[in-house]
């Protein structure tokens, strides 16, 4: 049996839909609100729940939660790992962070459950996530009206690159990567997946110049880029009424963002990935023109 956390959210619902639609494997849902009947109840922060959720478990789709500061989640993750090792599953699946990201501080409670993970009972296999393409996506969309009018893309970019690949990418890849360790546990064979770290970095990057290059094609007109201080970035955050860590978080991404830091080197994903990966510009593209024609 497969069980998928985390599935009312994005990733963990292309997950259980992509697995659902292979007929031969029991899957079953995990989520914090599970009624017991068409999802288990898995709630990261009331560990009770979690030693009944995982029963008869044999492959668990560890969807991370973030969300929270570094020592909520680095407690959440850790009630996970003991309750699967004491429920008696055999291969955890976990949804890290990327390489690419390892300088920024969303990765430090990734990079502590990875080693939790390694020191526990269980085979396990690791997937480490690239940023989703929604964030230079979105950051496109949302200027998109600005640009129009001013014929300027203003981003903390500096003139650092960011990989990104799409939640769909990533959900397809887990999706494989657990069907494959379920039939094997099911034929009694090793899994060529187990203790294996595969790299999902997005096989495309963008700068802020380039990103205003899709929106000046888009738009019909010609749109510079224009780069935003982190200071003036800080005093945005801060008069929006974020929760300060993610304040924090912020900073550190685009920080490493200008640094160079997020520009992908190596990705496995070509070579998990079943289709191919889904164009950064294209989802620009597309996000871009529909409201802005709307409009």
């Amino acid at each position: 049996m497969i069980l998928v956390t985390g599935v009312s959210g994005a990733l963990g619902g292309l997950m259980l839909a992509g697995l659902r639609a292979q007929p031969d494997l029991e899957v079953v849902a995990g989520t914090r609100s599970g009624d017991g009947h068409t999802a288990r109840r898995i709630d990261f922060d009331d560990p009770g729940t979690l030693a009944s959720g995982f029963d008869g478990v044999d492959t668990l789709v560890f969807v991370s939660a973030g969300y929270a500061e570094d020592d909520v989640v680095t407690a959440r993750h850790g009630a996970v790992v003991a309750a699967a090792a004491a429920a008696g599953v055999r291969h955890v699946i976990y949804t890290s962070l990327s390489a690419s990201t390892h300088h920024t501080t969303i990765a430090v409670p990734h990079l502590w459950t990875e080693k939790q993970l390694a020191a526990a009972s269980f085979d396990v296999t690791v997937l480490r996530n690239g940023f989703y393409s929604e964030l230079p996506v979105s950051l496109a969309a949302g200027a998109a009206e600005s640009a129009a009018a001013t014929g300027v893309f203003a981003a903390p970019f500096g003139t650092g690159r960011i990989s990104g690949v799409s939640r769909e990418d990533l959900a397809a890849v887990a999706v494989r990567v657990a069907a494959e360790i379920e039939r094997d546990l099911r034929a009694g064979s090793g899994s060529a997946h187990a203790g294996r770290t595969y790299e999902l970095e997005g096989v495309s990057s963008l700068s802020g110049a380039e990103i205003a290059e899709v929106l000046s094609e888009s738009l019909g007109r010609p749109v510079e880029y224009r780069d935003v201080p982190l200071t003036e970035l800080r005093d945005e955050l801060l008069s929006g009424g974020l929760e300060p860590y993610r304040i924090g978080h912020t900073i550190s991404l685009f920080s490493n963002l200008k640094a160079g830091f997020l520009h992908a080197s190596h990705s496995d994903l070509p070579a998990l990935l079943p289709t191919v990966a889904r164009s950064m510009r294209e989802e620009i593209a597309e996000a871009v023109s529909g409201p802005v024609a709307a409009g």
